[in-house]
């Protein structure tokens, strides 16, 4: 008989002993699929990106565009083009919508891996056509200088030359943003170079319907 109840007693324990793991295991798995911490850290991240101010906004899609630039990564450069409108680019200041290249979001994701090549325009002073596979373009054109490091400016020029400058002209409602390197001594200044991104908001967000490089012309 006391060994009967022993028996009893000893299942009683180890069954106990089970359900206590049993619920701690439960338990840790909820805490592991509902964390609060998560959602509120993607909120306060909305909430922040919310309260930017425009010049702010701008100020941070410029950075990161000139970072995808200078990495080389033209598939993520393409998140910034505008849905719609597509993108321009301009060799010089001087904006012809009817000659500079145009290209819609999905054309520029189409042609970015190939070789296909594009004639882009004339150099200045030589008039010798620019003909380049957009990713050479942007190499060797758009971002030939490290604009990191440049001068960051809003709706306003720094680099002024005595080519024609029409961007207000062409879209006198966007905003826009200009990344200036001043020139060298050695060649009295002359050899500054700026490159510019023109905005304009779809859906409540900021995309480039524009990039124009600008520098000294003859």
């Amino acid at each position: 008989m006391k060994n009967y109840i022993y028996i009893l007693a000893l299942l009683s324990l180890i069954y106990c002993t089970k359900e206590s793991k049993i619920s701690s295991v439960i338990s840790s798995q909820d805490s592991a699929v509902i964390n609060p911490g998560d959602s509120l850290s993607k909120t306060n991240q909305n909430l922040e990106t919310k309260n930017l101010s425009k010049d702010e906004t701008l100020r941070t899609l410029n950075n990161e565009i000139l970072s995808t630039l200078k990495s080389k990564d033209f598939m993520k450069f393409s998140n910034y083009i505008h849905p719609e409108k597509g993108i321009t680019f301009s060799m010089y200041a001087h904006l012809d919508l009817k000659e500079d290249k145009h290209f819609t979001k999905e054309e520029f994701i189409k042609f970015i891996p190939t070789n296909v090549k594009f004639t882009w325009g004339e150099k200045d002073g030589t008039a010798d056509k620019l003909v380049l596979p957009i990713r050479d373009y942007l190499q060797e054109w758009v971002f030939r200088k490290d604009f990191m490091q440049g001068e960051y400016h809003l709706n306003s020029f720094k680099g002024s030359g005595n080519s024609l400058n029409n961007l207000r002209e062409i879209y006198p409602t966007l905003d826009f943003t200009e990344n200036y390197l001043p020139g060298s001594e050695e060649y009295g200044e002359m050899d500054w170079n700026s490159l510019r991104f023109v905005f304009d908001k779809y859906e409540g967000q900021y995309y480039i319907v524009a990039v124009i490089n600008d520098s000294w012309t003859i």
